[in-house]
């Protein structure tokens, strides 16, 4: 037997049913974050209120993620996770079922907000949970596929969603929703795999002066900056679509199909070789992203404008596995999960501060405003990543120059 085929022998299957079932619950939580973008006119008229008062139901949500997820995180530390998930998932699915039934808006607030709280709980501990059912070795695979339920979500849970809304109207999509999202709980309580929590685990913590701090904060604040242009736009691309491309309501949940299934492929070419340099895939994908946003933005027809929309979703696919994959290269093994929380803690903050500042523009200047700024916005990202690139080179010829010693002129 060769060597190749031992190791294959040896190699444990991944547990297909348990992540299958986190991913799910992905799936579920990233659809129900997403109801309200593709769905504002509609429940703009419901509820009687504008539609950037709809696209703040995102800031509230996020900004609960932000604010709670590290604290209830701890005080939640002994519970079982695997009961924990089952439970949060529950509060998500009971949670959306009221905001189908919620008569007034603020009751739709004071609604995801709880529901806000079940989602940054969840999205606390399912990655951890995917790491503790596999071998060390296997853990990429393992969280890439659990993290795969997002991508799924943004491809075909809020185009759907969309168009159901479209034809059924917003609030028995959100029951609809909700149901699945109950019978997804009782789906995980059955069929995922209970795993033992290490007692006394904790995640490590950053300290002044570590190496990797400055290089972690650099990674979340470029984060942060980018989801906030990105959620400036795509909570209101519906009203984009229909007042700046010009194209019917009936368009938006098909268009957001095709940005969902050229995010997936931005995605994979993310985790291709094409990718192997972070750093210039990053600046590559932010330029092909803020050309087509131009393109948005001015407006110069409805297939220019339609390609422009596919090419964003393509590039902006590939952003956040980028940006994933600068922060752990930059980051040592014990460090990763502190890594980890101040990424998702500054996703967060730029999903929520993105729908709020997308709100004021709206407002004050008009949605076809809001594609022109974000492309700004990564232009002014992209200028900072080549600043740090030419410090840290910099750095290296400094460091080399040190150890080689200066160079004598020849005495020949």
């Amino acid at each position: 037997m060769s060597v190749t085929e031992s190791a294959r022998v040896r190699a444990p299957r991944l547990p297909w049913p348990g992540l299958l079932m986190l991913a799910a619950g992905v799936f579920l939580s990233i659809t129900i974050e997403m109801l309200p973008t593709g769905l504002l006119p509609e429940m703009s008229g419901g509820l009687g209120v504008a539609e950037p008062f709809i696209g703040l139901l995102m800031s509230v949500f996020a900004f609960t993620v932000v604010i709670t997820s590290t604290p209830l995180t701890a005080l939640t530390s002994r519970m079982p996770r695997h009961g924990l998930l089952v439970a949060v998932l529950a509060v998500l699915g009971l949670t959306t079922l009221a905001s189908a039934f919620v008569p007034e808006y603020w009751m739709l607030v004071a609604v995801r907000i709880v529901g806000g709280v079940a989602h940054g709980l969840f999205w606390a501990i399912v990655a951890a949970y995917a790491a503790r059912l596999v071998p060390e070795g296997q853990i990429g695979r393992a969280v890439s596929v659990t993290l795969g339920g997002g991508t799924l979500a943004l491809v075909a849970g809020v185009p759907a969603t969309t168009v159901l809304g479209q034809a059924l109207g917003w609030r028995p999509v959100f029951a609809i929703v909700a149901g699945l999202t109950l019978a997804g709980a009782l789906a995980v309580w059955r069929f995922l795999p209970r795993v033992a929590t290490e007692p006394g685990a904790t995640a490590a913590r950053f300290r002044r002066g570590d190496v990797a701090l400055g290089p972690v904060l650099l990674v979340s604040g470029i984060t942060a900056a980018t989801m906030l242009g990105q959620y400036a736009v795509f909570t209101y691309v519906a009203p984009l679509i229909t007042e700046v491309v010009g194209l019917s309501a009936g368009a938006v949940g098909p268009l957001l199909l095709v940005y969902g299934i050229t995010g997936a492929l931005g995605l994979v070419v993310a985790g291709s070789p094409l990718a192997r340099r972070a750093d210039r895939a990053m600046l590559a994908a932010m330029a092909l992203a803020a050309a087509a946003l131009v393109v948005l933005g001015l407006a110069p027809g409805v297939v220019p404008s339609l390609l422009a929309f596919a090419v964003w979703g393509l590039a902006f696919g590939a952003i956040p596995p980028l940006l994933q994959t600068r922060l752990l290269q930059a980051t040592p093994a014990r460090q990763r999960d502190a890594a980890s929380a101040l990424y998702t803690t500054a996703f967060n903050v730029g999903i929520g501060g993105g729908a709020l500042v997308g709100a004021v523009l709206f407002e004050r200047v008009g949605v076809q405003s809001l594609p022109l700024v974000y492309a700004v916005v990564l232009v002014a990202v992209a200028l900072v990543l080549v600043a740090d690139a030419a410090r840290r080179a910099r750095q290296v010829r400094s460091t080399t120059a040190m150890e080689t010693g200066p160079v004598r002129p020849s005495t020949a």
